[in-house]
């Protein structure tokens, strides 16, 4: 498992952690504190690539549409 801190990981690199948990969890025999422990890093890389999913979505949903059909902007993303 990887030391950084879940805040600072991309979704990217939470996810790639989150399928390597998943695949440990599945495949190893890893003692119970071990496995509790990587559960609970995988709830919270889980929870993490949420978040980033729908700050994305609102992000996209925050598109103007022009008269044309065409994007025109963006309107302002309130956090």
């Amino acid at each position: 498992m990887s030391e950084t801190p879940i805040a600072e990981m991309s979704f990217e690199q939470a996810m790639n952690e989150l399928e390597t948990v998943v695949t440990n969890l599945e495949g190893s025999q890893v003692a119970l504190d071990e496995s509790i422990a990587m559960y609970e890093r995988g709830a919270a890389l889980k929870a993490h690539c949420e978040a980033k999913l729908k700050a994305a979505e609102e992000k996209v949903a925050k598109i103007t549409f022009g008269n044309d059909g065409q994007p025109a902007g963006l309107t302002p993303f309130d956090n």
